[in-house]
């Protein structure tokens, strides 16, 4: 067959894909291109972390960080969906643990650990969102979720290893890290009906702006001991308007695409960009240990997101 004759679905798939506005064929150029930005982003995200830190306290970076992204959603016509004054508590909620406390954690924890094994260590995310759903539908997983779960916990401790049986303030540094990442994982099932009833983008500027709120006084804190850089600012204009902006619009166009079970894929790649570029950049060493473990995590991630029979 022709690679340039257009290839028609079966009646059944066509139907399906109408349906459910998603496609159940191989990832188009577009499905490649919102993965790889998204994937890219977030997975250097870490390392324009790494250079802020080293003029500007972690406070100051997490308030203007998620300012930035607010403004640049903000721009946005989606960001303008008028929302019920009622979801407004969980706005708030969300406001705290999807933004304002683990991108507070995140800094802080970069402090004593590196770019990469923090990278590593976020690769967990899946993992942890299917022990948190199963949790709170109160209903056991199935035997693939739950190999997913062991696998990925028995990762996250691989990874985390030299920095448990080191120093204090490096064993913090994973500890934190892995608050905020179940965090996140509270705040992906929280999230999950106000999405669907107003869109990621409506959601996300608003829950940004009570992260602002949030981490005001932080960020006011933090100015006295921060020091003025134009690499520290390129550093939060990326995080901001790309990291908590841009990269969440690829995320949601291709979980619209492609359903959020293929989406997922996406952070399975998180942890090799920062991998790559915490050793080009910063000559990071990644104990082999912690790549093992990166492994683990992945394979369980794989298992816990798979949709079970």
């Amino acid at each position: 067959m022709s690679t340039t004759e257009p290839v028609r679905a079966p009646p059944r798939e066509r139907l399906a894909r109408t349906a459910a506005g998603t496609h159940a064929g191989a990832f188009a150029p577009l499905d490649w291109g919102l993965m790889l930005t998204a994937a890219g982003i977030w997975g250097a995200s870490f390392a324009f972390m790494e250079i802020a830190l080293r003029d500007w306290s972690p406070g100051l970076i997490t308030l203007l960080r998620v300012a930035f992204g607010a403004a640049a959603l903000a721009v946005l016509p989606a960001a303008r969906v008028p929302v019920d004054r009622a979801d407004w508590p969980r706005l708030a909620v969300l406001g705290f643990t999807w933004m304002a406390l683990p991108l507070t954690l995140f800094p802080i924890a970069q402090q004593w650990i590196s770019s990469s094994l923090a990278g590593m260590l976020n690769s967990a995310m899946p993992v942890t969102t299917a022990l948190v759903a199963a949790a709170w539908s109160r209903r056991a997983p199935g035997p693939a979720q739950v190999a997913g779960i062991a696998i990925g916990l028995l990762g996250v401790l691989a990874i985390g290893w030299d920095g448990l049986t080191g120093s204090g303030t490096t064993a913090l540094g994973v500890a934190l890290v892995v608050i905020a990442v179940v965090s996140y994982s509270v705040s992906v099932n929280l999230a999950a009906p106000v999405q669907q009833r107003y869109g990621t983008v409506a959601v996300l500027v608003r829950i940004q702006l009570v992260a602002v709120v949030l981490t005001l006084p932080g960020g006011l804190a933090a100015v006295p001991s921060s020091s003025w850089s134009w690499s520290a600012l390129a550093a939060l204009l990326a995080l901001g308007v790309l990291g908590t902006g841009l990269a969440f619009v690829a995320m949601g166009t291709l979980i619209g695409r492609v359903g959020p079970t293929r989406a997922s894929v996406v952070t399975y790649l998180i942890p090799v960009v920062a991998i790559g570029l915490g050793v080009a950049l910063f000559d990071e060493r990644v104990p082999p240990g912690a790549l093992v473990g990166t492994g683990l995590v992945l394979t369980g991630a794989w298992l816990a997101s798979r949709r079970e029979a």
